[in-house]
């Protein structure tokens, strides 16, 4: 059986994709389990001045440098076409014309092959304000700052 493969952007003006390999696994709540079609899993960005690319996902940061691959490979959309008697008498007929478009080529890939680091290493206290002991008016307080005062 042969099957077609044809590109309908044009050999050089297809897409370029990259494959991105991770160290490990990338576990889904089981609350999005059903909704992995969209699902925004972190942000992979590259500051133009560097080429390393950093991976951001939740409170981890991953960093990772791009890398050719040996062979390019290329993204395929399945398309099924069936005659008007195929449709028509479905359940005999097994046969139909299958065609590949190319949706993209991939000839590099991002590596993170180095442990995750942590954005947040624990929570740090912010301070909205101090509080100076002599404007305190509550009588409970004066005594208390009296006290921290005669002791310093």
């Amino acid at each position: 059986m042969q099957i077609q493969v044809k590109c309908s952007c044009g050999a050089e003006k297809c897409p370029e994709w990259a494959i991105i390999e991770l160290q490990g696994v990338v576990e889904v709540q089981p609350s999005f389990q059903h909704s992995l079609q969209n699902l925004q899993i972190g942000l992979l960005c590259r500051p133009s001045f560097q080429e390393n690319y950093t991976f951001t996902v939740g409170y981890h940061e991953l960093t990772g440098s791009k890398v050719a691959l040996k062979k390019p490979m290329v993204v395929l959309k399945k398309i099924k076409y069936m005659d008007v008697e195929q449709q028509i008498d479905e359940a005999t007929s097994s046969s139909s014309c299958v065609e590949l478009d190319v949706v993209g080529v991939i000839r590099h890939k991002i590596l993170f092959k180095t442990r995750p680091t942590a954005l947040i290493s624990g929570p740090q206290p912010t301070v909205k304000e101090k509080i100076n002991a002599a404007v305190v008016k509550s009588p409970l307080m004066k005594v208390l700052a009296q006290l921290v005062r005669e002791e310093v």
